[in-house]
Protein backbone atom coordinates (compact mmCIF):
# COMPACT_ATOMS: atom_id res chain seq x y z
CA UNK A 1 0.00 0.00 0.00
CA UNK A 2 1.51 3.21 -0.58
CA UNK A 3 1.30 6.78 1.72
CA UNK A 4 1.38 9.50 -1.11
CA UNK A 5 -1.38 11.79 -0.97
CA UNK A 6 -1.51 12.94 2.34
CA UNK A 7 -3.47 16.87 2.27
CA UNK A 8 -1.79 19.02 5.16
CA UNK A 9 -3.64 18.68 8.09
CA UNK A 10 -2.94 19.71 11.63
CA UNK A 11 -3.26 17.07 14.64
CA UNK A 12 -4.11 17.82 17.88
CA UNK A 13 -2.69 14.55 19.90
CA UNK A 14 -5.01 15.21 22.56
CA UNK A 15 -7.98 14.36 20.29
CA UNK A 16 -5.93 11.29 19.17
CA UNK A 17 -8.03 8.16 21.21
CA UNK A 18 -4.94 6.22 23.07
CA UNK A 19 -4.82 2.39 22.84
CA UNK A 20 -3.79 0.52 25.68
CA UNK A 21 -0.97 -2.05 24.95
CA UNK A 22 0.54 -4.14 27.61
CA UNK A 23 3.91 -4.72 27.99
CA UNK A 24 5.58 -7.95 29.73
CA UNK A 25 5.40 -5.40 32.60
CA UNK A 26 4.47 -2.18 32.50
CA UNK A 27 1.63 -0.46 30.08
CA UNK A 28 2.19 1.38 26.36
CA UNK A 29 -0.70 3.77 25.19
CA UNK A 30 -0.31 4.38 21.86
CA UNK A 31 -2.02 7.33 19.76
CA UNK A 32 -1.89 6.45 15.49
CA UNK A 33 -2.54 7.90 12.35
CA UNK A 34 -1.94 5.51 9.72
CA UNK A 35 -1.97 6.54 6.04
CA UNK A 36 -1.46 3.71 3.72
CA UNK A 37 1.44 2.57 4.75
CA UNK A 38 2.63 5.23 6.85
CA UNK A 39 2.02 4.82 10.76
CA UNK A 40 2.64 7.83 12.68
CA UNK A 41 2.41 7.76 16.76
CA UNK A 42 2.92 9.04 19.85
CA UNK A 43 3.69 6.33 22.38
CA UNK A 44 3.57 6.67 25.90
CA UNK A 45 5.52 3.64 28.14
CA UNK A 46 4.37 3.89 32.01
CA UNK A 47 6.75 3.75 34.75
CA UNK A 48 8.51 -0.33 34.62
CA UNK A 49 7.72 -0.86 31.37
CA UNK A 50 9.09 -3.23 29.19
CA UNK A 51 8.42 -4.93 25.84
CA UNK A 52 6.67 -8.22 26.27
CA UNK A 53 8.57 -9.13 22.26
CA UNK A 54 11.32 -8.47 20.15
CA UNK A 55 10.61 -6.06 17.32
CA UNK A 56 11.97 -5.99 13.83
CA UNK A 57 11.00 -2.96 12.47
CA UNK A 58 11.90 -0.49 11.48
CA UNK A 59 11.18 3.21 13.12
CA UNK A 60 12.19 6.66 13.75
CA UNK A 61 11.66 7.52 16.95
CA UNK A 62 12.32 11.21 19.29
CA UNK A 63 12.03 10.71 22.10
CA UNK A 64 9.32 13.92 23.59
CA UNK A 65 10.56 13.51 27.55
CA UNK A 66 11.27 10.77 29.85
CA UNK A 67 14.13 7.96 29.01
CA UNK A 68 14.21 4.48 27.74
CA UNK A 69 16.37 2.06 27.13
CA UNK A 70 16.56 -0.25 23.63
CA UNK A 71 18.35 -3.54 23.85
CA UNK A 72 18.87 -5.33 20.69
CA UNK A 73 19.41 -8.91 20.32
CA UNK A 74 23.36 -8.74 20.38
CA UNK A 75 23.26 -8.04 23.83
CA UNK A 76 23.93 -4.45 23.56
CA UNK A 77 21.79 -1.44 25.20
CA UNK A 78 21.46 2.40 24.12
CA UNK A 79 19.69 5.11 25.67
CA UNK A 80 17.30 7.01 24.64
CA UNK A 81 16.85 10.55 26.88
CA UNK A 82 14.39 13.89 25.84
CA UNK A 83 16.20 15.37 22.73
CA UNK A 84 17.37 12.31 21.16
CA UNK A 85 16.53 10.28 18.64
CA UNK A 86 16.97 6.64 16.72
CA UNK A 87 16.56 5.60 13.17
CA UNK A 88 16.48 2.01 12.20
CA UNK A 89 15.70 -0.46 9.27
CA UNK A 90 13.70 -3.05 8.66
CA UNK A 91 15.23 -6.53 9.70
CA UNK A 92 18.74 -4.98 10.87
CA UNK A 93 18.33 -4.76 14.01
CA UNK A 94 15.82 -6.68 16.75
CA UNK A 95 15.32 -4.57 19.70
CA UNK A 96 12.85 -4.48 22.79
CA UNK A 97 12.67 -1.20 25.07
CA UNK A 98 12.90 -0.67 28.64
CA UNK A 99 11.83 2.53 30.52
CA UNK A 100 12.26 2.53 34.49
CA UNK A 101 10.71 6.23 34.89
CA UNK A 102 8.25 6.12 31.54
CA UNK A 103 8.74 8.11 28.63
CA UNK A 104 6.82 10.02 25.43
CA UNK A 105 7.77 8.75 22.07
CA UNK A 106 7.12 10.49 18.53
CA UNK A 107 7.04 7.17 15.93
CA UNK A 108 7.43 6.57 12.16
CA UNK A 109 7.12 3.56 10.34
CA UNK A 110 6.38 2.08 7.33
CA UNK A 111 7.63 0.55 4.00
CA UNK A 112 10.06 2.91 3.45
CA UNK A 113 12.21 1.90 6.13
CA UNK A 114 12.40 -1.56 4.27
Amino acid sequence: MHSGGIPFQNTDWENIPAIQHPGETGVAYWKTLEFGDLRIRVVEYSENYKADHWCSKGHIIYCIEGEMISELADGSQHKLSKGMSYQVSDELSSHRTFSEYGVKLFIVDGSFLK
